[in-house]
């Protein structure tokens, strides 16, 4: 008894139309989760500030319950996505907008704004470590701000 039966098209059109179907309904909900978690940490941080205005002094860190450490980019990661965008743009980069690309490139919620300071953060110490390494240069721009770009500018 032949238990596989061979599938009735040879293109697999209709498993094709499926997962393809089924791949957009997960990233809807992905999009739908991302939105959801931004509206929740800014949420928090307005919670914060009202916290802070009505006087709380207490460490706000410390009441929370221990959250495992997630773990966004990967060893080099990050210093390989600045590079990357510091070798596509066609000008000078504020640590800012070095991040916010890095954000558009991954996909993620450009809208969650402590998400994109801590990126900021994140990019602005990488960007230190590759200017003591030689890998970029830093330039003040009018406002006083560091614009950023590869060191040897003509290499591809």
């Amino acid at each position: 008894m032949n238990i596989f039966r061979p599938a009735r098209t040879e293109t697999f059109e209709h498993t094709i139309s499926g997962l393809l179907a089924k791949r957009a309904d997960l990233f809807n909900e992905a999009e739908r989760i991302r939105d959801r978690l931004a509206e929740i940490r800014n949420d928090i941080g307005a919670m914060d500030r009202t916290l802070g205005v009505l006087g709380y002094k207490g460490d706000l860190d410390a009441a929370m319950p221990r959250q495992k450490r997630e773990v966004i980019f990967g060893r080099g990661e990050l210093s390989r996505a600045i590079y990357g965008e510091l070798r596509e743009a066609t000008g000078p980069l504020s640590s800012r907008d070095i991040a916010r690309e890095i954000v558009t490139m991954r996909g993620e919620d450009a809208r969650d704004r402590k998400y994109l300071a801590d990126l900021t953060r994140r990019v602005s110490k990488a960007l230190r470590q590759m200017r003591e390494e030689g890998l970029v240069r830093a330039a003040k721009d009018a406002k006083g701000n560091l614009n950023w770009e590869r060191r040897d500018s003509s290499l591809p």
